[in-house]
């Protein structure tokens, strides 16, 4: 897992230390961006495994947009997406009145804020495994 880099994209750096300090403790490297902006940049030139993203940033929701730049890239759309998001609120906001469709963003997995810490880390590590099994699969 030392080897294995993450990316977290959200506005909240209190947020951000928190998640960043459970991910670290289980020997994860983990780099993190407070802007969508800088998210693209730091996706476009690391090298990541796994990208966790929040929904709600700045003006709006503005990590839907990254998520459908990221679909967009060839090479960027291989990695897993793992949202995390205050959704229930999120959604309201999104779509007032309107049931959410689930496949709405290309996305892999979601989780509602707060996170547990052991439910983070289990679906961190699996969307890694399923992610080396399709690596090894199209190898």
């Amino acid at each position: 897992m030392a080897n294995t880099k993450l990316l977290i994209i959200d506005d909240d750096p209190d947020y951000v230390d928190g998640i960043k300090s459970i991910l670290e403790k289980a020997k994860y490297q983990v780099d993190a961006a407070y802007n969508p902006k800088d998210g693209i940049e730091a996706l476009k030139s690391g090298n990541y495994d796994l990208l966790l993203l929040d929904i709600m940033m700045g003006r709006g929701a503005e990590g839907v947009m990254v998520a459908r730049k990221i679909n967009k890239d060839p090479k960027l759309r291989e990695m897993p997406v793992l949202i995390i998001t205050g959704i229930r609120e999120q959604m309201a906001f999104l779509f007032p009145g309107q049931p959410a469709h689930p496949r709405l963003l290309p996305t892999d997995e979601l989780l509602e804020k707060p996170v547990d810490p052991d439910l983070l880390l289990e679906k961190v590590d699996s969307l890694l495994k399923e992610a080396a099994g399709k690596k090894e699969e199209g190898a």
